[in-house]
């Protein structure tokens, strides 16, 4: 039984360490979107935002750089929350992007059913 345990132990650390192996490098291209306030209303792409309690200027930095996810949302409608060295230190390289139209070559992968991607710089394509 120990033996049993030791290796499934050591087949779980295996797969652990091969999981980033199962993201693919790929190129995103769409506009750059608060996720939550997103999800809430769709109308919800620019920096100010329709809320419960009424029109919020400038809601989409205000959330961001209180570090709540970024998101890249394409063309057809898919949208990717952003990782890695873009969103490091409360979206500090993604904030001056927020409502434009950029491109994003990183790794992406399905997170418990969200996309996801992971990359440290990006291509403006317009504003």
């Amino acid at each position: 039984m120990r033996t049993f345990l030791a290796g499934l132990t050591a087949a779980a650390f295996v797969l652990a360490l091969g999981a980033p192996a199962f993201a693919k490098t790929e190129t995103v291209k769409g506009q750059i979107v608060d996720q939550a306030c997103y999800k809430m209303d769709k109308s919800n792409t620019g920096k100010d935002h329709k809320m419960p309690k009424g029109d919020t200027t400038d809601c989409a930095i205000a959330c961001a750089k209180a570090g709540r996810p970024l998101a890249i949302l394409t063309s057809d409608g898919k949208v990717y929350e952003i990782a890695g060295g873009l969103a490091a230190e409360k979206n500090a390289k993604l904030i001056p992007h927020i409502a434009h139209t950029v491109e994003i070559t990183g790794d992406v992968m399905d997170h418990d059913g969200k996309m996801m991607i992971s990359a440290d710089a990006l291509k403006m394509i317009s504003k």
